[in-house]
């Protein structure tokens, strides 16, 4: 990365694609500045030379202070779940905290801004791969983490036509890798599965990309992007039977085989639901993520690969990357 020396804030930098973020900026010798919660999980930060500053998405004083005199800001954080009570705090964390924070780097003179948006605000296209141009509304959107994230996409896209805020959209896909502490949704799927839990699947496909090089697409965003614009930050589409296979591979246990029909997953899914908000505690399969499962989540990183360099590596060295942190950390015992 050659951006000229400055202060970069990372917010998210707690998390799994923040983590990976922030840790490929310490590596270009960068200053860093994260945003944390002041109580919250810091493992991730544990072995980063950055500074701390203690705030949220939810409270704007701390997020002024946390971008001013900042050159550089790399907007990673976000509230991504797939099930919630309370769709609320979602949608004040993505998408005014977004707002909010983002006028505060116009106001703080930022010179660049990294948002990172998500594949959930594209358009799919059947039998085919989306890109940055697949048309999609928020009536597209299936469940609340889905519109939060579109409608904080669109807050962007607005300041950038209204106000000239400097900002470039990235648009991962589903990361995979090591670091993923609560894990992700995603990181649970691979999880799960590795510990053996996963009696059977239905029948989908994921974009599956290494969180590494998610994190190099940011830098590389930040260098060469082109204001206003959209790159999908992705990897291998993949189905989730040949995901599931390679989890397998790497974990050294036996892949599910059994398809499970949509006619079954539907009522799966309502009890899961009912029995987590008797429990509290999340539901291993949600409606959701059945209505989206209907449909491939297949994406292409040609915009990327062709204007910022990026070079994803295969979907089976992310897997092997994730199941090894898993195992070394205690996750699969």
């Amino acid at each position: 990365m050659s951006l000229s020396p400055g202060l970069s804030l990372v917010t998210g930098a707690t998390g799994f694609v923040g983590s990976a973020v922030a840790r490929a900026l310490v590596g270009t010798g960068h200053e860093i500045r994260v945003l944390a919660r002041p109580n919250g999980d810091r493992r991730n930060l544990v072995d980063l030379s950055v500074e701390v500053a203690e705030g949220s998405l939810e409270d704007a004083a701390s997020l002024s202070r946390a971008v001013a005199g900042c050159r550089y800001l790399f907007h990673v954080a976000a509230d991504y779940r797939l099930w919630v009570t309370d769709p609320a705090p979602m949608f004040r964390a993505n998408v005014v905290g977004t707002r909010v924070l983002m006028r505060a780097a116009l106001d703080a003179g930022v010179e660049r801004v990294v948002y990172t948006s998500s594949v959930a605000t594209l358009g799919l296209v059947p039998q085919g791969s989306a890109d940055e141009e697949t048309p999609s509304n928020v009536e597209d959107m299936i469940g609340p983490y889905k519109r939060s994230k579109f409608q904080a996409e669109e807050v962007v896209r607005g300041l950038i036509a209204r106000r000239a805020l400097p900002a470039v959209i990235v648009n991962p896909s589903a990361p995979v890798g090591p670091r993923d502490c609560k894990p992700t949704p995603t990181g649970r799927l691979v999880l799960e599965a590795a510990r053996g839990r996963m009696p059977g699947y239905v029948e989908t496909g994921l974009n599956i990309v290494h969180v590494d090089d998610v994190a190099a697409g940011h830098l590389a965003a930040a260098e060469l992007g082109r204001v206003g614009e959209r790159y999908i930050l992705g990897g291998e589409n993949l189905s989730l039977a040949r995901i599931l296979s390679e989890v397998a591979q790497a974990a050294g246990t036996r892949a599910p085989r059994i398809r499970i029909p949509y006619t079954v997953a539907y009522p799966v899914a309502i009890g899961a639901e009912l029995m987590a908000r008797l429990s509290g505690k999340e539901p291993f399969i949600t409606l959701d993520g059945v209505r989206m499962a209907r449909k491939k989540m297949y994406f292409t990183s040609e915009k990327a690969s062709r204007e910022l360099g990026y070079t994803p590596r295969p979907a089976r060295h992310a897997i092997a990357d994730a199941i090894g942190w898993f195992k070394a950390n205690g996750y699969l015992q």
